[in-house]
């Protein structure tokens, strides 16, 4: 029951962060004139609809998305274009489909409200403010969690000690099986309790630190703890092999091993380690964004009943189970479990952010693109004093736009079925 409790309640999060996300958009256009026709959470069939004003708002049978229509996306056809057939250009159909459809609700009195009529820098501000406002939801929860409860941060002491060494990828729970070879930390004597205080002769203020000295590190190393108020040197004959990359699940390197597990405790962090940690997530974000194309043969396999590794893509379904999944678990509290709620909520908005300003078709971040493009292209022909070139027609990369989209679509339904058949766990 929790699990579908904890389902429902991420899926309205999820669908308040898309209708979040069109706020943006609309506001800034109603900001500056533009005539905004609909403001829809989903797609597909309407199943409710209420119209204020100009604007109809309304939810949508398939909740996978969501949209304002705006009025003059793109600009009339140019008078040199009107003679060409489509023998000469065989994507024109594809253009002005998509210059009419974004021209049928121009009235005569609306004329002056459509959007492509606006300065460039205006553009910019209507197709940024949806992922802004993604951006400043994850940031708000971030920074709520991060500065009010704190987060867990590693420290110095050991909290365990592997009796043993086992392969990368056994299980937690797995014990020693016979004649398998002492871990280097339970050879040299290591004791939960101990706090290190020197690795091979260098102080350590971060775990973090420490374990990149470790990872680096071969052969016999002197450790200095503390035990019972006691320094102590115990020497270490670190072991060379195969771990998951730091950051990582799926992908493998061969480090040092010592076989220490370290303490943690809820650290709330400042202003500045906001900032940090924050800048941190973005950049990780954005390099999972960027492996997206790498992961499909994972995918594929996990559909066919192959591993689906802890960091796989997730979709709408995917996220939404794993919200069920931390609101049902056992092994943490109840303010546990909402925080780790709302901190994967916060990263879903931090994705939707990352993802939306990639420079492509259909994206807001191929909108700026084109904006940024014919500012830069305005500048440079008042600088040289040519004529005005006008607005940069965005119809014209409407052929791209569809086969981006479609390679979207077949993405994310590859990513749905996985959810599905195989779905990511977090335990």
């Amino acid at each position: 029951m929790l699990v579908v409790v904890g389902i429902l309640i991420f899926f309205f999060g999820l669908l308040f962060s898309i209708a979040w996300h069109e706020l943006g958009h609309l506001a800034t256009a109603k900001m500056f004139g533009v005539k905004v026709t609909e403001y829809m959470v989903g797609f597909g069939r309407t199943i409710w609809s209420r119209k204020k004003g100009d604007t109809e708002y309304g939810l949508k049978l398939i909740p996978f998305g969501g949209y304002i229509r705006m009025i003059g996306m793109f600009p009339p056809k140019k008078d040199e274009e009107h003679g060409r057939t489509a023998s000469s250009a065989p994507w024109r159909a594809m253009i002005e489909d998509a210059r009419q459809m974004s021209a049928e609700d121009v009235t005569p009195e609306d004329a002056h409200r459509q959007f492509y009529q606006r300065s460039p820098w205006k553009r910019i501000i209507v197709m940024m403010a949806g992922p802004v406002m993604n951006l400043i939801l994850a940031v708000g929860i971030f920074a709520a969690i991060l500065m009010g409860h704190g987060i867990n941060t590693p420290t110095l002491t050991v909290s365990s000690v592997s009796e043993c060494v086992l392969p990368a990828n056994a299980p937690d729970t797995q014990k020693c099986p016979p004649g398998a070879k002492p871990s280097p930390a339970a050879a040299a004597g290591f004791k939960p309790g101990d706090r290190i205080v020197e690795f091979n002769g260098k102080p350590f203020q971060s775990w973090e630190d420490l374990q990149q000295e470790i990872r680096q590190s071969k052969g016999s190393v002197p450790v200095v703890v503390e035990r019972d108020g006691h320094r102590e040197t115990l020497n270490a004959a670190l072991m060379q092999t195969e771990r998951p990359k730091l950051n990582s699940t799926s992908e493998y390197e061969t480090v040092g091993f010592l076989g220490l597990s370290p303490t943690s405790e809820l650290v709330k962090q400042d202003i500045g380690g906001v900032v940090s940690t924050i800048g941190e997530f973005v950049g990780l974000t954005a390099q999972k964004i960027v492996e997206l194309p790498q992961r499909v043969p994972d995918l594929v396999s996990a559909i066919f009943g192959g591993e689906r590794h802890k960091d796989s893509p997730v979709g709408i379904v995917g996220a939404s189970r794993l919200g069920g999944e931390v609101l049902a678990t056992e092994q943490f509290g109840v303010d546990e479990r909402v925080i780790l709620m709302f901190n994967l909520l916060a990263g879903v908005n931090l994705s939707l952010f990352v993802f939306n300003m990639l420079p492509l078709l259909p994206l807001d971040g191929g909108h700026i693109a084109g904006a940024a493009w014919e500012w830069v292209r305005r500048g440079f022909a008042k600088l040289v004093r040519r004529p005005d070139p006008g607005p940069f027609d965005t119809a014209r990369l409407m052929p791209l736009a569809y086969a981006v989209s479609l390679i979207f679509i077949a993405y994310s339904l590859l990513v749905l079925v996985a959810d599905i058949v195989n779905p990511v766990t977090l335990y």
